[in-house]
């Protein structure tokens, strides 16, 4: 039962969103005292039943599973995908401004552009690079593709009104935003959501 919880939280690390693209360092606290009475709700229902909830065998499991939980968390907070909880709710004054057309230079030439948020440590960004490689590949000529590293430039995070990352977002050929996205997009549904919005691509 416990191989199978630890076995879970590993699947559902490495389905998160990046939240402000920084870990969580309570997250290993909760996560050990989670396992603990995990732990405590076993033995109790056990010691009620009169049995020896402790063997050795049981011994080892708790102690790998418990070294299986704080690795886990130990490499989530490397890749940066530990999730946070969210930031309190921001007054009107406080909330960002997004401009409806894009602010830089990367869209209105004449093509629909396609800008990802992200950064190069978080899981769910590292799976969204592929997809990205294929689109500006195939696309070349009919869509512009591009990656933005919030880490590398935090500015970013404002000027977009980035919540989570991966944040994708789908501006038409005259740089107004259509659409956006958080977290993993599939290829094939980033290519249906541009035909949802009347965007026909072609590729080379």
């Amino acid at each position: 039962m416990l191989a199978e919880t630890t076995m879970t939280g590993v699947l559902l690390l490495t389905q998160f969103r990046c939240v402000g693209g920084k870990s969580n360092p309570l997250l290993l606290l909760a996560l050990l005292v989670g396992t603990w009475l995990i732990i405590r709700l076993v033995y109790s229902a056990f010691k009620k039943r009169g049995t020896n909830p402790m063997t050795k065998s049981k011994r080892i499991a708790i102690v790998t599973a418990l070294i299986a939980a704080v690795v886990v968390v130990l490499i989530a907070k490397q890749d940066g995908s530990a999730p946070e909880p969210a930031p309190p709710a921001a007054t009107a004054a406080e909330t960002p401004t997004v401009p409806a057309r894009h602010p830089g230079q990367l869209t209105g030439q004449g093509r629909p552009t396609l800008i990802e948020l992200g950064s190069d440590t978080c899981i769910p960004c590292k799976m969204m690079a592929p997809i990205l490689a294929e689109l500006k590949k195939e696309y070349t000529g009919s869509l512009d593709v591009h990656f933005l590293d919030v880490h590398k430039n935090q500015d970013l995070i404002l000027r977009y009104g980035v919540r989570v990352i991966p944040l994708q977002i789908f501006y038409d050929a005259s740089g107004n935003e259509l659409f956006r996205h958080e977290g993993f997009f599939a290829k094939e549904d980033i290519l249906a959501k541009w035909k949802e919005l009347g965007v026909e691509l072609t590729t080379e």
